[in-house]
């Protein structure tokens, strides 16, 4: 790794356009984060990058400028390609590209799934100048046709390691081998994996790595707090936490039928909330993210969907009902509170069994967690059984009757081994008793 240099207060001082420092001084973006500070000045000069960084720490911008000055000074009309793992860190990509770009005449072009491909293909006909794209739709559009990748010279890949762990790898090859062998291309992750290493050694050509704090730091101005308590009462627990703060609230679970639960209860609770996860549609999706971010919603239900990336500024308190699988994904998660410098508290629940787990964390944490007394909590209602009350309108059904026998050797008898009758069995014809088949 390269030793960082000095420090750097503004932006001015690290070689963007002067255009630009006017759009960002409007924004109120005077001062460059560290992994903006490392990674804009090569980024610029047009060098392989490989960027890592603990999520919250302006990635978006650290491409993004770069990128942008690049694209406005080439003389061959080039183009920028961004690729990231999901639907929602596009969308947001796209939004803070936009801010950047928008009064300099950028055009930008989503391509993500759930999205109408008419729509991708009528923005694609506009000529943007930089494609955002997930890379399953992204590799859709290159087998139909749609989609040409010559004039791309600037890749960047965010949050590589979330691509690989979600089994984009070989989408991700197919697209790299398909663009110009002579580009710029950028790699940002929050952790580096033997994979990663792999991936920039075969598509980039002397990278330069930077980092800034090592996998597995989580923000300083989170605090952090552990509960150890029974399945059964997670919940009990969870509506004990509510009361305790009135801020923006994110609660990560494990699976998606468990966000959908948790959400069904929290409003039973009285709180506005929504929830994020694979079974939503975009829109769907996109609602509740928006809805979250102006407080139509104060809590947010989700899966390690929203871990990575989702750029919601204030909340308050980030809750681990479940713990997660990875604890790489631990750090993520935490660290959707108290970004841009604020403070945050994060909470995780356990049960006993999971002191493994807990484990883990702090070994990649390299410190403790503190744990809080569990108090007492009252044990909440089931919901009453719903009473089952058959159709007035439903048809009786025909009772069945075993005539003859079915022999499945031979198939003997195999059409009359069941027959409907209407008015029960039929009596014999001599003594009026019932047929000896029928007994």
């Amino acid at each position: 790794m390269n030793p960082p240099p000095a420090c750097v207060k503004n932006f001015d001082e690290l070689g963007i356009a002067p255009k630009l420092l006017e759009i960002l001084a409007r924004h109120k973006f005077f001062h460059p984060t560290p992994i903006q500070e490392q990674s804009i000045p090569p980024a610029i000069a047009g060098k392989d990058l490989m960027g890592i960084a603990q999520t919250g720490t302006g990635k978006t911008l650290a491409f993004g400028i770069p990128m942008i000055q690049r694209l406005a000074q080439s003389q061959n009309k080039m183009m920028g390609l961004v690729i990231l793992p999901t639907r929602e860190l596009a969308i947001q990509v796209d939004q803070t590209l936009k801010k950047i770009g928008e009064t300099i005449g950028l055009r930008t072009a989503i391509l993500i799934g759930g999205e109408s491909q008419g729509k991708q293909h009528k923005a694609l006909s506009l000529k943007p100048q930089i494609i955002i794209a997930t890379p399953g739709r992204l590799n859709d559009h290159l087998e139909n046709s749609r989609l040409d990748l010559s004039r791309i010279g600037i890749i960047v890949l965010d949050e590589a390691d979330r691509m690989l762990d979600m089994g984009f790898a070989p989408q991700i090859k197919k697209i790299l081998q398909r663009a110009p062998k002579e580009r710029q291309t950028l790699l940002f992750s929050a952790t580096m994996p033997q994979e990663i290493v792999a991936l920039a050694k075969s598509y980039m050509v002397l990278p330069l790595r930077v980092e800034v704090a090592p996998p597995g730091t989580a923000v300083k101005t989170v605090t952090q707090e552990l509960f150890f308590v029974e399945s059964r009462d997670k919940i009990s627990l969870l509506a004990n936490v509510l009361k305790q703060y009135a801020g923006s609230v994110l609660i990560f679970s494990r699976t998606k039928f468990g966000a959908k639960k948790i959400a069904h209860k929290i409003r039973a609770f009285g709180h506005t909330a929504s929830e994020i996860h694979s079974n939503r549609t975009l829109n769907q999706r996109i609602d509740a993210l928006e809805g979250f971010k102006i407080g139509r919603y104060r809590i947010l239900v989700a899966t390690d969907i929203a871990a990575r990336g989702i750029d919601v500024t204030n909340i308050q308190l980030v809750i681990n009902y479940d713990l997660p699988e990875n604890p790489d994904d631990y750090v993520h998660r935490i660290g959707r509170t108290a970004r841009a410098g604020k403070t945050g508290h994060a909470i995780s629940f356990a049960t006993t069994d999971q002191r493994g787990d807990i484990k883990g964390i702090e070994r990649l944490l390299r410190t403790a967690l503190p744990v809080s007394p569990t108090p007492n909590l009252p044990r909440i209602a089931p919901p009453p059984a719903q009473i089952f009350k058959p159709k007035t309108n439903s048809r009786p059904k025909l009772k069945t009757y075993r005539l003859g026998r079915f022999d499945a050797r031979n198939n003997q008898n195999k059409n009359n081994f069941y027959r409907r009758r209407k008015n029960g069995p039929k009596p014999s014809r001599s003594t009026g008793q019932r047929h000896w088949s029928n007994r």
